[in-house]
């Protein structure tokens, strides 16, 4: 929805890519149902199974990469609940486990506006912020956050690109034609999701085909 155009622009660059979900989104108790979406919708991607970690927040981490017992990572303090603060140091803990786990160098997330403002966007941020700011994250390990815009440019497509050229201060991703049908396709396996406003989005948000990011 917000990450299309740097997964398949990192795909691009011969890039190895992980997926590490905070949330299965239960909210409306879709849980089981939205992660078979969003495995359908990485393969399209080009993110195999076997790269991918939904934590899911009705038990222990649901994990495709591999099955021992310190996968187990606690979850229930993750919630898909835009009314409830996660723990920003049990966030960071999580999510450094998951770049030790495995060899990560880039880690891309959202940066303080959260794209929408939805606090568990922010949290990732607040959590990937400490392990920055406290040189935990490994050598040569860097961090890039995905720029939030304005509801005006948020919504103008390409229409966006000459703002995102002043504006981007790190790296710009722009999707080709062939790889914007791509990312829909991908957008248009999460259909629990899909409601009509989410349609509207699809055809007319920057995020499906522009990307400017900042290193932290």
């Amino acid at each position: 929805m917000f990450f299309a155009p740097t997964v398949l622009g990192l795909a691009r660059l011969r890039h190895r890519l992980f997926l590490l979900c905070f949330s299965a989104g239960n909210y409306y108790n879709q849980g089981e149902i939205r992660k078979k979406e969003l495995l359908q919708s990485c393969d399209v991607l080009g993110i195999p199974p076997s790269s991918v970690m939904v934590i899911d927040n009705r038990g222990k981490a649901w994990i495709y990469k591999k099955r021992c017992s310190s996968c187990a990572l606690p979850s229930r303090d993750f919630p898909d609940d835009p009314g409830v603060q996660w723990d920003t140091e049990h966030v960071a803990s999580v999510l450094l486990w998951h770049i030790e786990e495995n060899g990560i160098n880039l880690v891309v997330t959202f940066d303080a506006g959260g794209v929408s403002g939805h606090s568990n966007h922010v949290a990732l941020y607040a959590a990937v912020r400490i392990l920055h700011s406290e040189g935990k994250l490994p050598k040569g390990c860097s961090v890039l956050t995905l720029q939030s815009v304005n509801v005006l440019r948020k919504y103008i497509s390409l229409l966006d690109l000459p703002f995102s050229l002043l504006h981007t201060q790190d790296v710009l991703f722009m999707l080709t034609s062939k790889e914007v049908a791509q990312a829909k396709r991908a957008m248009s396996c999460h259909r629990s999701q899909l409601l009509w406003f989410r349609r509207l989005y699809v055809l007319f948000s920057r995020y499906m085909r522009i990307n400017s990011l900042s290193f932290l």
